[in-house]
Protein backbone atom coordinates (compact mmCIF):
# COMPACT_ATOMS: atom_id res chain seq x y z
CA UNK A 1 0.00 0.00 0.00
CA UNK A 2 1.09 3.53 -0.82
CA UNK A 3 1.10 6.05 2.21
CA UNK A 4 0.71 8.35 0.30
CA UNK A 5 -3.00 7.29 -0.10
CA UNK A 6 -3.78 7.43 3.36
CA UNK A 7 -4.91 10.83 5.67
CA UNK A 8 -1.41 12.26 6.81
CA UNK A 9 -2.26 11.46 10.30
CA UNK A 10 -2.89 7.67 9.43
CA UNK A 11 0.80 7.82 7.92
CA UNK A 12 3.27 7.71 10.72
CA UNK A 13 0.95 5.15 12.73
CA UNK A 14 1.30 2.77 9.24
CA UNK A 15 5.14 2.44 9.37
CA UNK A 16 5.03 2.58 12.95
CA UNK A 17 3.21 -0.28 13.26
CA UNK A 18 5.71 -3.03 11.98
CA UNK A 19 3.51 -6.10 12.98
CA UNK A 20 0.81 -4.37 10.47
CA UNK A 21 3.70 -4.05 7.90
CA UNK A 22 5.21 -7.67 8.51
CA UNK A 23 1.34 -9.38 8.14
CA UNK A 24 1.02 -7.40 4.90
CA UNK A 25 4.13 -8.69 3.55
CA UNK A 26 3.05 -12.10 4.44
CA UNK A 27 -0.34 -12.02 3.10
CA UNK A 28 1.00 -11.07 -0.54
CA UNK A 29 3.95 -13.33 -0.24
CA UNK A 30 1.33 -16.33 0.46
CA UNK A 31 -0.71 -14.73 -2.90
CA UNK A 32 2.14 -14.83 -5.02
CA UNK A 33 2.85 -18.70 -3.47
CA UNK A 34 -1.05 -20.26 -4.29
CA UNK A 35 -0.99 -17.88 -7.69
CA UNK A 36 2.03 -19.81 -8.57
CA UNK A 37 0.67 -23.34 -7.70
CA UNK A 38 -2.84 -22.69 -9.31
CA UNK A 39 -1.31 -22.00 -12.59
CA UNK A 40 1.11 -24.97 -12.50
CA UNK A 41 -1.94 -27.20 -11.89
CA UNK A 42 -3.63 -25.45 -14.60
CA UNK A 43 -0.79 -26.53 -16.38
CA UNK A 44 -0.29 -30.28 -15.06
CA UNK A 45 -4.05 -31.20 -16.13
CA UNK A 46 -4.23 -30.15 -19.19
CA UNK A 47 -1.02 -31.42 -20.26
CA UNK A 48 -1.43 -34.85 -18.08
CA UNK A 49 -5.15 -34.98 -20.25
CA UNK A 50 -3.63 -34.46 -23.57
CA UNK A 51 -1.31 -37.60 -22.72
CA UNK A 52 -3.29 -39.82 -21.74
CA UNK A 53 -6.76 -38.96 -24.06
CA UNK A 54 -4.13 -38.81 -27.25
CA UNK A 55 -6.06 -35.29 -27.87
CA UNK A 56 -3.63 -32.67 -27.14
CA UNK A 57 -4.80 -29.45 -28.55
CA UNK A 58 -8.57 -30.31 -27.32
CA UNK A 59 -7.42 -31.11 -23.62
CA UNK A 60 -4.80 -28.09 -23.74
CA UNK A 61 -7.06 -25.66 -24.85
CA UNK A 62 -10.50 -26.91 -23.27
CA UNK A 63 -8.92 -26.68 -20.00
CA UNK A 64 -7.24 -23.59 -20.12
CA UNK A 65 -10.75 -22.27 -21.12
CA UNK A 66 -13.33 -24.16 -19.01
CA UNK A 67 -9.96 -23.07 -15.83
CA UNK A 68 -10.47 -19.18 -17.03
CA UNK A 69 -14.16 -19.16 -16.58
CA UNK A 70 -14.33 -21.15 -13.83
CA UNK A 71 -11.93 -19.06 -11.60
CA UNK A 72 -14.26 -16.16 -12.93
CA UNK A 73 -17.03 -17.80 -11.20
CA UNK A 74 -15.32 -18.35 -8.42
CA UNK A 75 -14.52 -15.06 -8.07
CA UNK A 76 -18.10 -13.84 -7.78
CA UNK A 77 -18.92 -17.06 -5.59
CA UNK A 78 -16.29 -15.76 -2.81
CA UNK A 79 -18.77 -12.92 -1.53
CA UNK A 80 -20.73 -16.02 -0.29
CA UNK A 81 -17.67 -17.12 2.31
CA UNK A 82 -18.84 -14.70 5.67
CA UNK A 83 -15.37 -15.74 7.32
CA UNK A 84 -12.86 -14.58 4.99
CA UNK A 85 -10.05 -16.16 7.56
CA UNK A 86 -11.00 -19.80 8.08
CA UNK A 87 -12.58 -19.66 4.42
CA UNK A 88 -9.29 -19.11 2.71
CA UNK A 89 -7.81 -21.82 5.11
CA UNK A 90 -10.46 -24.55 3.94
CA UNK A 91 -10.14 -23.00 0.12
CA UNK A 92 -6.20 -24.32 0.64
CA UNK A 93 -7.21 -27.01 2.04
CA UNK A 94 -9.27 -28.34 -0.54
CA UNK A 95 -6.65 -27.11 -3.30
CA UNK A 96 -3.83 -29.13 -2.00
CA UNK A 97 -5.77 -32.27 -1.44
CA UNK A 98 -7.23 -31.81 -5.31
CA UNK A 99 -4.31 -31.23 -6.66
CA UNK A 100 -2.25 -33.97 -4.98
CA UNK A 101 -5.02 -36.78 -5.82
CA UNK A 102 -6.28 -35.53 -9.32
CA UNK A 103 -3.97 -37.44 -11.38
CA UNK A 104 -4.26 -40.53 -9.52
CA UNK A 105 -7.86 -40.52 -9.32
CA UNK A 106 -8.15 -39.74 -13.38
CA UNK A 107 -5.66 -42.03 -14.38
CA UNK A 108 -7.72 -44.79 -12.49
CA UNK A 109 -11.14 -44.35 -13.54
CA UNK A 110 -9.83 -43.65 -17.60
CA UNK A 111 -8.09 -46.90 -16.70
CA UNK A 112 -11.35 -48.32 -15.25
CA UNK A 113 -13.82 -47.85 -17.66
CA UNK A 114 -11.73 -48.98 -20.45
CA UNK A 115 -11.02 -51.92 -18.83
CA UNK A 116 -14.43 -52.14 -18.19
CA UNK A 117 -16.11 -54.14 -21.56
CA UNK A 118 -13.26 -56.55 -20.96
CA UNK A 119 -13.93 -57.02 -17.66
CA UNK A 120 -17.64 -57.72 -17.96
CA UNK A 121 -17.03 -60.07 -21.02
CA UNK A 122 -14.45 -62.02 -19.00
CA UNK A 123 -17.24 -62.10 -15.63
CA UNK A 124 -20.53 -62.93 -17.37
CA UNK A 125 -19.39 -64.94 -21.00
CA UNK A 126 -20.70 -61.80 -23.16
CA UNK A 127 -19.00 -61.11 -26.41
CA UNK A 128 -17.15 -57.80 -26.24
CA UNK A 129 -19.45 -56.29 -29.56
CA UNK A 130 -22.45 -56.70 -27.02
CA UNK A 131 -20.90 -54.35 -24.08
CA UNK A 132 -20.33 -51.56 -26.72
CA UNK A 133 -22.59 -48.15 -26.38
CA UNK A 134 -25.12 -48.06 -23.30
CA UNK A 135 -23.91 -47.42 -19.62
CA UNK A 136 -20.46 -48.77 -20.71
CA UNK A 137 -20.08 -45.97 -23.72
CA UNK A 138 -21.71 -43.71 -20.92
CA UNK A 139 -18.59 -44.54 -18.38
CA UNK A 140 -15.95 -44.49 -20.73
CA UNK A 141 -17.55 -40.93 -21.81
CA UNK A 142 -17.18 -39.69 -18.21
CA UNK A 143 -14.22 -40.92 -17.24
CA UNK A 144 -12.11 -38.83 -19.86
CA UNK A 145 -14.74 -35.75 -19.24
CA UNK A 146 -13.29 -36.24 -15.85
CA UNK A 147 -9.74 -34.07 -16.67
CA UNK A 148 -12.42 -31.50 -17.58
CA UNK A 149 -14.53 -31.07 -14.50
CA UNK A 150 -11.48 -31.18 -12.19
CA UNK A 151 -10.21 -27.94 -13.89
CA UNK A 152 -13.39 -26.61 -12.88
CA UNK A 153 -13.26 -27.42 -9.77
CA UNK A 154 -9.85 -26.03 -9.17
CA UNK A 155 -10.62 -23.20 -11.28
CA UNK A 156 -14.00 -22.09 -9.03
CA UNK A 157 -11.54 -23.31 -5.70
CA UNK A 158 -8.57 -20.90 -7.23
CA UNK A 159 -10.79 -18.29 -8.29
CA UNK A 160 -12.22 -17.30 -4.94
CA UNK A 161 -8.61 -16.86 -3.46
CA UNK A 162 -8.40 -13.11 -4.19
CA UNK A 163 -11.32 -11.75 -3.35
CA UNK A 164 -10.81 -13.51 0.19
CA UNK A 165 -7.47 -12.10 0.22
CA UNK A 166 -8.62 -8.60 -0.70
CA UNK A 167 -11.30 -8.93 2.30
CA UNK A 168 -8.03 -9.83 4.41
CA UNK A 169 -5.96 -7.40 3.98
CA UNK A 170 -8.48 -4.26 4.02
CA UNK A 171 -9.70 -6.50 7.76
CA UNK A 172 -5.91 -5.62 8.35
CA UNK A 173 -6.23 -2.32 7.65
CA UNK A 174 -9.74 -1.72 9.11
CA UNK A 175 -10.51 0.76 6.10
CA UNK A 176 -10.80 0.38 2.41
CA UNK A 177 -7.79 0.10 0.17
CA UNK A 178 -7.90 2.84 -2.34
CA UNK A 179 -5.10 0.38 -4.34
CA UNK A 180 -6.18 -2.90 -2.88
CA UNK A 181 -7.12 -4.80 -6.20
CA UNK A 182 -3.99 -3.55 -7.92
CA UNK A 183 -1.66 -5.15 -5.34
CA UNK A 184 -3.11 -8.62 -5.13
CA UNK A 185 -3.47 -8.83 -9.05
CA UNK A 186 -0.19 -7.70 -9.18
CA UNK A 187 1.14 -10.60 -6.90
CA UNK A 188 -1.38 -12.79 -8.64
CA UNK A 189 0.15 -11.85 -11.69
CA UNK A 190 3.83 -12.45 -10.67
CA UNK A 191 2.95 -15.39 -9.29
CA UNK A 192 1.36 -17.34 -11.99
CA UNK A 193 4.07 -16.00 -13.94
CA UNK A 194 6.79 -17.72 -11.58
CA UNK A 195 4.40 -20.70 -11.70
CA UNK A 196 4.62 -20.97 -15.47
CA UNK A 197 8.45 -20.57 -15.51
CA UNK A 198 8.54 -23.31 -13.03
CA UNK A 199 6.57 -25.59 -15.06
CA UNK A 200 8.46 -25.21 -18.27
CA UNK A 201 11.75 -25.11 -16.56
CA UNK A 202 11.54 -27.73 -13.73
CA UNK A 203 8.46 -29.51 -13.49
CA UNK A 204 7.75 -30.52 -17.58
CA UNK A 205 9.73 -33.42 -17.31
CA UNK A 206 8.74 -34.75 -14.19
CA UNK A 207 6.12 -37.34 -13.42
CA UNK A 208 2.92 -35.81 -13.23
CA UNK A 209 2.14 -37.33 -10.26
CA UNK A 210 5.76 -36.30 -8.77
CA UNK A 211 4.72 -32.51 -9.46
CA UNK A 212 0.97 -32.72 -8.18
CA UNK A 213 2.49 -33.72 -5.13
CA UNK A 214 5.22 -30.83 -5.02
CA UNK A 215 2.69 -28.09 -5.95
CA UNK A 216 0.49 -29.63 -3.55
CA UNK A 217 2.86 -29.91 -0.56
CA UNK A 218 3.66 -26.05 -1.33
CA UNK A 219 0.16 -25.05 -1.72
CA UNK A 220 -0.47 -26.93 1.99
CA UNK A 221 2.17 -25.13 3.25
CA UNK A 222 1.48 -21.72 2.57
CA UNK A 223 -2.39 -22.24 4.01
CA UNK A 224 -0.47 -23.89 7.17
CA UNK A 225 1.88 -20.38 7.35
CA UNK A 226 -1.84 -18.57 6.71
CA UNK A 227 -3.40 -20.59 9.60
CA UNK A 228 -0.65 -19.99 12.40
CA UNK A 229 -0.38 -16.28 11.12
CA UNK A 230 -3.87 -15.81 11.40
CA UNK A 231 -5.11 -18.10 13.99
CA UNK A 232 -6.86 -15.86 16.29
CA UNK A 233 -9.23 -14.68 13.33
CA UNK A 234 -9.64 -18.83 12.30
CA UNK A 235 -12.60 -20.99 13.57
CA UNK A 236 -12.93 -24.33 14.02
CA UNK A 237 -8.78 -24.25 14.31
CA UNK A 238 -8.74 -28.12 16.52
CA UNK A 239 -10.63 -29.22 13.58
CA UNK A 240 -8.32 -27.54 10.70
CA UNK A 241 -5.06 -29.08 12.31
CA UNK A 242 -6.36 -32.24 12.41
CA UNK A 243 -7.47 -31.60 8.40
CA UNK A 244 -3.73 -30.41 7.87
CA UNK A 245 -1.94 -33.63 9.12
CA UNK A 246 -4.33 -35.63 7.35
CA UNK A 247 -3.78 -34.30 3.86
CA UNK A 248 -0.17 -34.17 4.72
CA UNK A 249 -0.18 -37.81 5.47
CA UNK A 250 -2.15 -38.07 2.25
CA UNK A 251 0.58 -36.03 -0.02
CA UNK A 252 3.32 -37.83 2.12
CA UNK A 253 1.48 -41.23 0.58
CA UNK A 254 1.29 -39.95 -2.92
CA UNK A 255 4.93 -38.71 -2.49
CA UNK A 256 6.26 -42.86 -2.23
CA UNK A 257 3.82 -44.81 -3.87
CA UNK A 258 1.77 -42.63 -6.13
CA UNK A 259 4.03 -42.92 -9.15
CA UNK A 260 3.96 -46.38 -9.18
CA UNK A 261 1.03 -46.42 -9.12
CA UNK A 262 0.19 -44.29 -11.90
CA UNK A 263 2.58 -46.45 -14.03
CA UNK A 264 0.74 -49.30 -13.21
CA UNK A 265 -2.54 -47.57 -14.57
CA UNK A 266 -1.05 -46.04 -17.73
CA UNK A 267 0.51 -49.36 -18.53
CA UNK A 268 -2.98 -50.80 -18.53
CA UNK A 269 -4.31 -48.60 -21.27
CA UNK A 270 -1.80 -50.65 -23.62
CA UNK A 271 -3.20 -54.04 -25.27
CA UNK A 272 0.68 -54.87 -24.88
CA UNK A 273 3.39 -55.12 -22.32
CA UNK A 274 5.11 -51.16 -21.57
CA UNK A 275 8.49 -52.06 -21.10
CA UNK A 276 9.61 -48.06 -21.21
CA UNK A 277 7.93 -44.83 -20.86
CA UNK A 278 9.34 -41.17 -19.91
CA UNK A 279 8.12 -37.73 -20.73
CA UNK A 280 10.51 -35.67 -22.09
CA UNK A 281 10.47 -31.90 -22.43
CA UNK A 282 8.05 -32.34 -25.14
CA UNK A 283 6.04 -35.30 -25.08
CA UNK A 284 5.39 -38.70 -23.47
CA UNK A 285 6.51 -40.97 -24.99
CA UNK A 286 5.69 -45.18 -24.57
CA UNK A 287 7.51 -48.43 -25.48
CA UNK A 288 5.55 -51.57 -25.75
CA UNK A 289 6.01 -55.04 -26.24
CA UNK A 290 4.08 -58.02 -28.17
CA UNK A 291 5.02 -61.36 -27.66
CA UNK A 292 4.16 -62.91 -30.97
CA UNK A 293 5.17 -66.96 -29.73
CA UNK A 294 7.92 -69.29 -29.48
CA UNK A 295 8.31 -69.15 -33.75
CA UNK A 296 8.15 -65.79 -33.95
CA UNK A 297 10.31 -62.50 -32.76
CA UNK A 298 8.76 -60.07 -30.34
CA UNK A 299 6.87 -57.43 -31.76
CA UNK A 300 7.63 -53.13 -30.68
CA UNK A 301 5.73 -50.36 -30.62
CA UNK A 302 6.17 -46.41 -29.83
CA UNK A 303 3.59 -43.96 -28.42
CA UNK A 304 4.17 -40.26 -28.68
CA UNK A 305 1.15 -38.78 -27.09
CA UNK A 306 -0.75 -41.57 -27.17
CA UNK A 307 -1.02 -41.91 -31.04
CA UNK A 308 0.90 -44.51 -32.92
CA UNK A 309 4.09 -43.71 -34.51
CA UNK A 310 5.67 -47.29 -35.11
CA UNK A 311 5.06 -50.98 -35.05
CA UNK A 312 7.51 -52.90 -35.63
CA UNK A 313 5.75 -55.71 -38.19
CA UNK A 314 4.78 -53.56 -40.40
CA UNK A 315 7.13 -49.79 -40.11
CA UNK A 316 9.13 -51.11 -43.20
CA UNK A 317 6.02 -50.43 -45.06
CA UNK A 318 5.94 -46.97 -43.99
CA UNK A 319 9.52 -45.88 -43.83
CA UNK A 320 10.00 -47.63 -47.26
CA UNK A 321 7.21 -45.66 -48.33
CA UNK A 322 8.80 -42.81 -46.70
CA UNK A 323 11.78 -42.53 -48.23
CA UNK A 324 12.43 -44.98 -51.23
CA UNK A 325 10.23 -42.74 -53.71
CA UNK A 326 12.26 -40.05 -52.99
CA UNK A 327 15.33 -41.21 -53.17
CA UNK A 328 14.49 -43.36 -56.55
CA UNK A 329 13.53 -39.84 -58.05
CA UNK A 330 16.42 -37.92 -56.98
CA UNK A 331 19.57 -37.33 -59.56
CA UNK A 332 21.68 -38.47 -56.76
CA UNK A 333 21.66 -39.44 -53.02
CA UNK A 334 25.03 -38.37 -52.23
CA UNK A 335 23.44 -35.45 -49.64
CA UNK A 336 20.23 -36.19 -47.82
CA UNK A 337 18.38 -34.13 -45.06
CA UNK A 338 15.51 -35.92 -42.68
CA UNK A 339 13.33 -33.63 -41.05
CA UNK A 340 11.72 -35.68 -37.73
CA UNK A 341 12.28 -39.61 -37.42
CA UNK A 342 14.48 -39.52 -34.25
CA UNK A 343 13.83 -43.06 -33.98
CA UNK A 344 16.37 -43.67 -36.63
CA UNK A 345 13.91 -45.98 -39.01
CA UNK A 346 14.11 -43.93 -41.98
CA UNK A 347 18.21 -43.01 -41.53
CA UNK A 348 18.10 -47.05 -41.61
CA UNK A 349 16.64 -46.69 -44.86
CA UNK A 350 18.46 -44.38 -46.06
CA UNK A 351 21.52 -45.65 -45.28
CA UNK A 352 21.21 -48.32 -48.05
CA UNK A 353 21.39 -46.12 -50.56
CA UNK A 354 24.96 -45.65 -49.92
CA UNK A 355 25.01 -41.61 -49.20
CA UNK A 356 28.03 -39.50 -48.26
CA UNK A 357 26.05 -38.06 -45.74
CA UNK A 358 22.89 -37.76 -44.11
CA UNK A 359 22.22 -34.89 -41.58
CA UNK A 360 18.92 -35.28 -39.66
CA UNK A 361 17.03 -32.38 -37.52
CA UNK A 362 14.85 -33.34 -34.32
CA UNK A 363 13.34 -31.34 -31.55
CA UNK A 364 13.48 -33.77 -28.43
CA UNK A 365 17.00 -35.14 -27.62
CA UNK A 366 15.75 -37.57 -25.69
CA UNK A 367 13.85 -39.46 -28.96
CA UNK A 368 17.55 -39.55 -30.34
CA UNK A 369 19.53 -40.24 -27.39
CA UNK A 370 17.20 -43.47 -26.74
CA UNK A 371 17.34 -44.85 -30.29
CA UNK A 372 21.25 -44.04 -30.24
CA UNK A 373 22.72 -45.68 -27.22
CA UNK A 374 21.80 -48.39 -24.97
CA UNK A 375 19.62 -47.26 -22.24
CA UNK A 376 20.05 -49.16 -18.85
CA UNK A 377 17.28 -50.10 -16.30
CA UNK A 378 17.18 -52.57 -13.78
CA UNK A 379 20.48 -53.98 -15.41
CA UNK A 380 19.03 -54.48 -18.41
CA UNK A 381 19.35 -52.44 -21.94
CA UNK A 382 15.55 -51.95 -22.57
CA UNK A 383 15.92 -50.14 -25.63
CA UNK A 384 18.18 -52.95 -27.48
CA UNK A 385 15.17 -54.10 -29.73
CA UNK A 386 15.05 -50.95 -30.96
CA UNK A 387 18.70 -50.37 -31.72
CA UNK A 388 18.41 -53.52 -33.29
CA UNK A 389 15.19 -52.10 -35.47
CA UNK A 390 17.08 -49.19 -37.02
CA UNK A 391 20.46 -51.36 -37.05
CA UNK A 392 22.07 -48.47 -34.78
CA UNK A 393 21.75 -45.91 -37.54
CA UNK A 394 22.73 -42.83 -35.70
CA UNK A 395 25.89 -44.31 -35.20
CA UNK A 396 26.88 -44.60 -38.37
CA UNK A 397 29.66 -41.72 -39.07
CA UNK A 398 27.90 -40.66 -42.21
CA UNK A 399 24.85 -39.72 -40.09
CA UNK A 400 25.25 -35.59 -38.18
CA UNK A 401 21.89 -35.05 -35.95
CA UNK A 402 21.56 -31.19 -35.49
CA UNK A 403 18.98 -30.55 -32.52
CA UNK A 404 16.28 -27.90 -32.74
CA UNK A 405 13.36 -26.37 -34.47
CA UNK A 406 13.53 -27.46 -38.29
CA UNK A 407 11.56 -24.01 -38.89
CA UNK A 408 14.18 -22.03 -37.36
CA UNK A 409 17.20 -24.77 -38.15
CA UNK A 410 16.56 -24.59 -42.35
CA UNK A 411 17.65 -20.81 -41.91
CA UNK A 412 20.90 -21.17 -40.66
CA UNK A 413 21.54 -24.37 -43.92
CA UNK A 414 20.29 -21.39 -45.89
CA UNK A 415 22.91 -18.96 -44.63
CA UNK A 416 25.10 -21.14 -44.98
CA UNK A 417 24.95 -22.25 -48.71
CA UNK A 418 24.09 -25.70 -47.52
CA UNK A 419 22.10 -27.85 -50.57
CA UNK A 420 20.64 -31.15 -50.36
CA UNK A 421 19.92 -34.23 -53.44
CA UNK A 422 16.98 -35.19 -51.15
CA UNK A 423 14.68 -34.32 -48.24
CA UNK A 424 12.37 -36.34 -46.27
CA UNK A 425 9.95 -34.88 -43.88
CA UNK A 426 8.62 -37.46 -41.33
CA UNK A 427 7.40 -35.35 -38.88
CA UNK A 428 4.34 -36.47 -36.93
CA UNK A 429 0.81 -35.34 -38.17
CA UNK A 430 -0.42 -31.75 -37.76
CA UNK A 431 -2.56 -32.57 -34.54
CA UNK A 432 -1.17 -29.74 -32.65
CA UNK A 433 -0.86 -25.83 -33.60
CA UNK A 434 2.85 -26.05 -33.19
CA UNK A 435 3.04 -28.72 -35.67
CA UNK A 436 0.94 -26.05 -38.41
CA UNK A 437 3.99 -23.95 -39.00
CA UNK A 438 6.36 -27.21 -40.37
CA UNK A 439 3.16 -27.95 -42.74
CA UNK A 440 3.13 -24.45 -43.85
CA UNK A 441 3.81 -22.60 -47.30
CA UNK A 442 6.86 -20.87 -45.61
CA UNK A 443 8.67 -23.55 -44.37
CA UNK A 444 8.20 -25.55 -47.66
CA UNK A 445 9.48 -22.96 -49.58
CA UNK A 446 12.65 -23.00 -46.82
CA UNK A 447 13.21 -26.72 -48.25
CA UNK A 448 12.91 -25.54 -51.91
CA UNK A 449 16.00 -23.32 -51.23
CA UNK A 450 17.69 -26.48 -49.59
CA UNK A 451 17.05 -28.54 -52.80
CA UNK A 452 18.67 -29.47 -55.74
CA UNK A 453 17.26 -28.89 -58.98
CA UNK A 454 17.24 -32.27 -59.80
CA UNK A 455 16.46 -33.85 -56.56
CA UNK A 456 12.88 -34.45 -54.60
CA UNK A 457 11.24 -34.01 -51.38
CA UNK A 458 8.99 -37.08 -49.77
CA UNK A 459 6.21 -35.51 -47.06
CA UNK A 460 4.74 -37.91 -44.33
CA UNK A 461 1.02 -36.58 -45.24
CA UNK A 462 -1.65 -38.63 -42.75
CA UNK A 463 -4.30 -40.46 -44.29
CA UNK A 464 -6.23 -40.18 -47.76
CA UNK A 465 -8.60 -41.81 -46.01
CA UNK A 466 -9.38 -40.84 -42.17
CA UNK A 467 -8.46 -37.23 -42.70
CA UNK A 468 -8.82 -36.30 -46.96
CA UNK A 469 -8.60 -32.59 -46.81
CA UNK A 470 -5.69 -32.38 -44.58
CA UNK A 471 -3.77 -34.38 -47.23
CA UNK A 472 -4.65 -32.36 -49.85
CA UNK A 473 -4.07 -29.46 -48.13
CA UNK A 474 -0.44 -30.72 -47.91
CA UNK A 475 0.19 -31.65 -51.40
CA UNK A 476 -1.79 -28.04 -52.30
CA UNK A 477 0.78 -25.63 -50.21
CA UNK A 478 3.56 -27.37 -51.76
CA UNK A 479 3.09 -26.58 -54.97
CA UNK A 480 1.90 -23.11 -53.66
CA UNK A 481 5.45 -22.74 -52.14
CA UNK A 482 7.28 -22.75 -55.47
CA UNK A 483 7.12 -26.79 -56.52
CA UNK A 484 7.41 -27.28 -60.27
CA UNK A 485 5.43 -30.81 -59.85
CA UNK A 486 3.67 -31.88 -56.88
CA UNK A 487 1.99 -35.68 -56.34
CA UNK A 488 1.11 -37.64 -53.84
CA UNK A 489 0.42 -41.31 -53.14
CA UNK A 490 -0.68 -43.79 -50.44
CA UNK A 491 -1.11 -47.42 -49.39
CA UNK A 492 -2.11 -49.38 -46.58
CA UNK A 493 0.04 -49.51 -43.59
CA UNK A 494 -2.04 -52.57 -41.11
CA UNK A 495 -1.06 -50.34 -37.89
CA UNK A 496 -1.87 -46.93 -39.28
CA UNK A 497 -4.41 -47.91 -41.63
CA UNK A 498 -4.38 -46.17 -45.31
CA UNK A 499 -1.37 -43.51 -45.21
CA UNK A 500 -0.41 -41.31 -47.66
CA UNK A 501 2.63 -39.29 -48.93
CA UNK A 502 3.37 -35.90 -50.79
CA UNK A 503 6.67 -35.73 -53.20
CA UNK A 504 7.42 -33.53 -55.46
CA UNK A 505 10.39 -31.85 -57.70
CA UNK A 506 11.59 -28.17 -57.91
CA UNK A 507 12.13 -28.59 -61.65
CA UNK A 508 11.86 -31.38 -64.62
CA UNK A 509 10.30 -34.13 -64.77
CA UNK A 510 7.28 -35.75 -62.48
CA UNK A 511 8.44 -37.94 -59.49
CA UNK A 512 6.62 -40.55 -60.94
CA UNK A 513 7.83 -40.07 -64.90
CA UNK A 514 11.23 -40.33 -63.20
CA UNK A 515 10.51 -43.48 -61.30
CA UNK A 516 8.93 -45.11 -64.31
CA UNK A 517 11.97 -44.87 -66.36
CA UNK A 518 13.65 -46.98 -63.95
CA UNK A 519 13.98 -50.67 -65.10
CA UNK A 520 13.69 -51.47 -60.80
CA UNK A 521 14.80 -50.14 -57.92
CA UNK A 522 18.19 -49.33 -57.26
CA UNK A 523 18.18 -51.17 -53.95
CA UNK A 524 16.74 -54.59 -53.82
CA UNK A 525 14.18 -54.90 -50.84
CA UNK A 526 12.27 -57.71 -49.33
CA UNK A 527 8.77 -55.36 -49.85
CA UNK A 528 8.61 -52.94 -51.83
CA UNK A 529 9.33 -52.75 -55.17
CA UNK A 530 8.63 -50.24 -58.35
CA UNK A 531 5.74 -51.30 -59.20
CA UNK A 532 4.39 -51.09 -55.46
CA UNK A 533 5.49 -47.19 -55.82
CA UNK A 534 4.32 -46.81 -59.25
CA UNK A 535 0.53 -48.24 -58.57
CA UNK A 536 0.62 -46.12 -55.33
CA UNK A 537 0.10 -42.82 -56.99
CA UNK A 538 -3.60 -44.16 -58.19
CA UNK A 539 -6.38 -42.76 -56.12
CA UNK A 540 -10.00 -43.84 -56.58
CA UNK A 541 -12.22 -42.29 -59.27
CA UNK A 542 -12.93 -38.20 -58.07
CA UNK A 543 -10.75 -38.53 -55.50
CA UNK A 544 -9.28 -34.99 -56.25
CA UNK A 545 -12.97 -33.14 -57.06
CA UNK A 546 -12.93 -31.19 -53.88
CA UNK A 547 -9.16 -30.20 -54.59
CA UNK A 548 -10.39 -26.78 -55.55
CA UNK A 549 -12.08 -26.03 -52.63
CA UNK A 550 -9.06 -27.00 -50.36
CA UNK A 551 -7.21 -24.11 -48.63
CA UNK A 552 -3.27 -23.74 -48.75
CA UNK A 553 -2.19 -23.66 -45.06
CA UNK A 554 0.01 -20.67 -44.31
CA UNK A 555 2.30 -19.37 -41.10
CA UNK A 556 -0.63 -18.44 -39.03
CA UNK A 557 -3.79 -19.86 -40.72
CA UNK A 558 -4.03 -23.99 -38.84
CA UNK A 559 -5.67 -24.82 -41.85
CA UNK A 560 -4.01 -27.91 -42.07
CA UNK A 561 -4.34 -28.66 -38.44
CA UNK A 562 -8.24 -27.84 -38.41
CA UNK A 563 -8.55 -30.44 -41.80
CA UNK A 564 -6.81 -32.51 -39.98
CA UNK A 565 -9.02 -32.04 -36.22
CA UNK A 566 -11.83 -32.21 -38.33
CA UNK A 567 -10.91 -35.16 -40.18
CA UNK A 568 -10.40 -37.69 -37.13
CA UNK A 569 -13.27 -36.32 -35.38
CA UNK A 570 -15.60 -37.03 -37.84
CA UNK A 571 -14.36 -40.13 -38.01
CA UNK A 572 -14.41 -40.95 -34.65
CA UNK A 573 -17.99 -40.32 -34.49
CA UNK A 574 -17.90 -36.40 -32.79
CA UNK A 575 -20.22 -35.17 -35.33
Amino acid sequence: MNPKDLPSSNRSSIFSNKKLLFSDITLISIMMVVAACGLIYEFLISHYAARVLAATEVAIFGIFTIMITSMGLGAFAAKRIKDPYTGFVVLELTISVIGATAIVIIAFLITATYLLPSLLAETYGISGAQLEGGLVDLAQKTATHLPYVVAFILGVLIGAEIPLIARVREDLYGRHLKHNAGTIYGADYIGGGIGAALFVLLLLTMPPIQTGVIVATINLLAGAIFFYHYRAQISWRKSLIVVHLIIAIIIVWLALFGSRWTDVLEDMLYRDTVIHSMTTRYQRVVITERNMGKSEPKAYSMFINGHTQFYSRDEHIYHSMLTYPVLAASARCENILVIGGGDGLAVRDILRWDPKSVTLIDLDPAIVEFFTRPHVENGKIVNAPLLALNKNAFSDKRVQVEIGDAFVELDAFINQGRTFDAIIIDLPDPNHPDLNKLYSTQFYAKTLRLLAGDGAIGIQSSSPYHAKNAFLSIGKTVKHAGYANVEQYHTNVPSFGEWGWTIATPRGKKASHRIDELEKLPIDDDWITKEIITGAFTFNKGFYDSLDDILVNRLHSSTVYEYHREGWARENGVF
